[in-house]
C-alpha cells in the first residue's frame, strides 16, 4: 500500500508539472530574450554615443574611456559565456557519435577536462601564453600574481581577458577526447590533459598570440583561433589516435567493403542537437575574439562570414556524401555535421578580413577537406571515432592557409575604440601577391610540427605506463558488457533494465491515467 502511495503521488506530480511548466520555460524564455536585447541594445547604442571606427584615433575623456572599457568588458564576457556553452555542444556532439557503452566515459572526461583546465590556466596556462616574456614562451604572471590590472593596450581587466581566454584553452582539451574514445584510460586522459592544457596549448599559443610572439611578430595572422585552439586540439587529436591504435573490433574500409567503417552513432540526434549548440557558441568565438564592442562593423561582419562558412560546409559535405563513396545515394548527417563544423574552423582564422563570398568559398572548400580528410584516415587505418583530426586539423590547416588567398583587402584590425582600417590585409586572389599566404603556411606548418612531435613523443610515453596509468585501458575493460562506461565509471548513460513511462499515455482525456490503479 505504501508503494502504490508513493507511485500515486508520482503520476499526480507529473500532472501538476504538466500544468504548470509552461509558465516556469515561458517565464525563463522571456528573460532570456529581454537579457538578449539588453545586450544588443547596448552594443548598438554606445558605440554611437562614444565612438566610430572613424574616430578611432581621437582622444577621449577619462568618463568615455571608462564606458568604452565597460562595454568592451561586457562583450568579452558574454562572448566568453557563449564559448563555454560550446563545451555542452561537445559533450553531446561526442557522446552522440560514440557507441552507447562509451556514452558515460565522453561524459565524464570532457567534464573532468573542464575542471582541471580552469585550475592549469589560472596557475600557469594563461602566464605561459599572454604574459611578457620572450618569443617563445611568457613567464610572469604565475597564479595571475602580479598582473596588471588591465590586459595589454585592450582596457579589459586581466580577470575577464582569463575567462575569455579559459574558454579557447577548454575547447582546445575537450577537442583531443573525440578522436580517442573508447580505449583511453581515464587516469591516461587525466595525465595527456595536464601536458595539453598546461604547457603544449598555451606555450605554442604564445607563438602565434603572446605579446612578443615569434610567430605574431614576423606577421602571422589567426584572428579567433583556426591554428592556435584548433589546429593544436587536431593534430594533438591525431598523435593520440595514432599512438593508441584503433578500437577492439574496428573494421576499416580497405580490409572490408562491406563491414568496413565507423560503427554507427548511437544517438545522432543528441550529435546534431550538439552541432547547433557549437554553432550558436561560436558567435562568441569568433565575433568575440575582437574584444572590443565599438568595432559595430567587424563585429557584424565576422558574425555574417561564420554563418555563411558554416552553411556552405555543411552543404558541400553532403553532396558529396550523397555523391560518392559508401554512403552514395544517401543524405548523410554525420558527414553534414563534420562539414559545416569544418567550415566553422577553418573560418575562424581569416573571419575578421574576408568578404561574405569568400566565407562561402572557404567553407565550401572546407566541406571537401571533411569528406576527403575522413576517408583518408579510414585508409591509413586511423580510427577517430568523431572526426576531430579533419575537423579541426585539417580544416584548421585550411582555414588559416584560406587568408593568404581571400582576405580582401579592406579591413585592418580591430581595437578598443574601433576598427583601424589604415593597413587593410590582402589575400593572393585580391591582388595582395605570395608574402601573406607564405606567412600563413609558415606559421601553420610550425604549429603543425611542434604540435605532432612534442604530443606524440608525450603519448607515447604515457603509453608506455603500468597500468592503470597506460595511456590506453586494459583490454579486458574495453571488452566488458559495459564498455568504459561500467569498467571506468560503475555506470550506464541508459537504464535498460528499468520500465519507460509513457508520459503522454498518462495523460488521456484531461485527466491522469494512473496504471498502478488500473
Amino acid at each position: 500500500m505504501e508503494s502504490t502511495s508513493r507511485q500515486s503521488k508520482f503520476y499526480s506530480s507529473l500532472l501538476e508539472m504538466g500544468k504548470n511548466n509552461w509558465r516556469i520555460g515561458l517565464a525563463i524564455f522571456f528573460g532570456k530574450i529581454i537579457g538578449t536585447f539588453i545586450v544588443i541594445a547596448a552594443m548598438m547604442i554606445l558605440p554611437g554615443m562614444i565612438a566610430t571606427p572613424a574616430h578611432a584615433a581621437e582622444t577621449y575623456t577619462a568618463h568615455e574611456t571608462a564606458l568604452i572599457n565597460t562595454a568592451n568588458t561586457i562583450w568579452t564576457l558574454v562572448a566568453a559565456f557563449l564559448v563555454f556553452g560550446m563545451q555542452a555542444g561537445f559533450v553531446m556532439l561526442e557522446a552522440g557519435f560514440a557507441r552507447k557503452k562509451e556514452t558515460v566515459n565522453v561524459l565524464m572526461e570532457c567534464i573532468f577536462d573542464t575542471c582541471l583546465c580552469g585550475i592549469l590556466f589560472w596557475a600557469i596556462g594563461y602566464a605561459f601564453m599572454f604574459s611578457e616574456g620572450n618569443g617563445f614562451i611568457g613567464y610572469h604572471w604565475f597564479f595571475l600574481s602580479g598582473a596588471p590590472a588591465t590586459y595589454l593596450a585592450t582596457g579589459i581587466p586581466v580577470l575577464a581577458h582569463w575567462v575569455f581566454q579559459y574558454a579557447f584553452a577548454d575547447t582546445c582539451s575537450t577537442i583531443v577526447s573525440g578522436a580517442m574514445i573508447g580505449r583511453t584510460s581515464f587516469r591516461g586522459d587525466i595525465l595527456y590533459s595536464i601536458g595539453i592544457t598546461g604547457f603544449i596549448y598555451p606555450i605554442i599559443g604564445h607563438w602565434a598570440w603572446g605579446p612578443g610572439g615569434f610567430l605574431s611578430a614576423m606577421g602571422f595572422l589567426d584572428f579567433a583561433g583556426s591554428t592556435v585552439v584548433h589546429t593544436i586540439g587536431g593534430v594533438a587529436s591525431l598523435a593520440g589516435a595514432i599512438v593508441l591504435g584503433p578500437r577492439l573490433g574496428r573494421i576499416f574500409l580497405r580490409d572490408d567493403k562491406e563491414k568496413g567503417g565507423l560503427p554507427p552513432a548511437h544517438n545522432l540526434t543528441i550529435a546534431a542537437v550538439g552541432a547547433f549548440i557549437l554553432w550558436f557558441g561560436w558567435y562568441g568565438f569568433n565575433p568575440g575574439s575582437t574584444l572590443s564592442a565599438m568595432d559595430m562593423q567587424g563585429i557584424g561582419r565576422v558574425a555574417a562570414n561564420t554563418t555563411l562558412a558554416a552553411c556552405a560546409g555543411g552543404m558541400v559535405a553532403m553532396y558529396l556524401a550523397l555523391w560518392f563513396g559508401p554512403t552514395k545515394g544517401k543524405f548523410d548527417v554525420g558527414f553534414t555535421v563534420n562539414g559545416l563544423l569544418g567550415g566553422l574552423v577553418a573560418i575562424t582564422c581569416p573571419c575578421y578580413w574576408v568578404d561574405p563570398l569568400g566565407a562561402i568559398l572557404l567553407g565550401g572548400v572546407a566541406g571537401l577537406v571533411i569528406y576527403a580528410g575522413t576517408y583518408a584516415l579510414e585508409y591509413l587505418r586511423i580510427d577517430d571515432p568523431v572526426g576531430a583530426v579533419p575537423v579541426h586539423g585539417l580544416c584548421g590547416i585550411w582555414g588559416t592557409l584560406s587568408l593568404g588567398l581571400f582576405a580582401s583587402g579592406q579591413y585592418g584590425f580591430t581595437g578598443p575604440t574601433g576598427a583601424d582600417n589604415s593597413a587593410p590585409v590582402t589575400g593572393l586572389f585580391y591582388g595582395g601577391g605570395f608574402n601573406l599566404l607564405k606567412l600563413q603556411a609558415i606559421g601553420s606548418g610550425t604549429t603543425v610540427a611542434a604540435t605532432f612531435v612534442v604530443c606524440f613523443a608525450m603519448m607515447w610515453l604515457i603509453r608506455k605506463l603500468p597500468n592503470p596509468w597506460n595511456l590506453r585501458v586494459e583490454e579486458h575493460g574495453e571488452l566488458a558488457k559495459g564498455g568504459l562506461d561500467v569498467f571506468e565509471h560503475g555506470a550506464s548513460a541508459y537504464n535498460e533494465d528499468e520500465d519507460d513511462i509513457d508520459i503522454q499515455g498518462l495523460f488521456e482525456g484531461g485527466s491522469v491515467k494512473n496504471p498502478v490503479s488500473a
